[in-house]
């Protein structure tokens, strides 16, 4: 029996696909395509903006000390959900992450797990993520209601959701950054 060309490039093929799932090639590839298909999020238009009215929020700090999120109130604030073992989120942080260097200080960032501290903390290291992580205290009111990962929401000095972001987005682009100078000067 002869192997023709085709035989062994459907052979590669199959081996190629087969290690998106079986290899942590696979991995690195999803988290790769993930980021070349994430796209800069839609600003919601101001017609159609909800509003935050009731700040009082417990969460914990990366030191694992409850605080308010009434201290955000007036500020502008980029929240995010995530998850260390959701791909998306995995490949949506780098772009959070350089938001944040150049924004700390002047936008409040809420990178918020509810997971425990070990595994996120392992994470962060192994990605070289510096941001702050907060962790959702489980059964506490909260002003937003859409927490499942990866989902995040920028929201204006008084309160109003300017950009609610299901699913991974591209935070590192020119269009977030104009967005963001502009509500910093209201």
């Amino acid at each position: 029996m002869k192997i023709t060309k085709k035989t062994v490039l459907n052979i590669l093929l199959f081996a190629f696909i087969l290690s998106f799932f079986v290899t942590p090639l696979g991995d690195y590839s999803k988290v790769l395509l993930n980021k070349i298909f994430s796209f800069s999020p839609s600003v919601t238009e101001e017609s159609d903006r909800n509003k935050i009215t009731d700040y009082d929020w417990t969460l914990k700090d990366e030191n694992w000390n409850f605080f308010n999120f009434k201290k955000s109130k007036g500020k502008v604030v980029f929240v995010n959900f995530f998850a260390s073992w959701v791909l998306p989120c995995e490949a949506e942080l780098q772009s959070i992450q350089t938001l944040y260097d150049k924004y700390e200080g002047q936008v409040d960032f809420y990178v918020i797990s509810d997971e425990e501290r070990a595994p996120v903390e392992a994470f962060m290291a192994e990605q070289n993520l510096s941001f702050p992580v907060t962790y959702l205290f489980i059964g506490e009111k909260m002003p937003l209601t859409d927490v499942k990962a990866p989902t995040s929401y920028l929201i204006d000095k008084e309160g109003n959701i300017v950009i609610h972001k299901e699913g991974i987005a591209d935070w590192d682009n020119s269009k977030i950054y104009d967005l963001i100078d502009r509500l910093l000067a209201k």
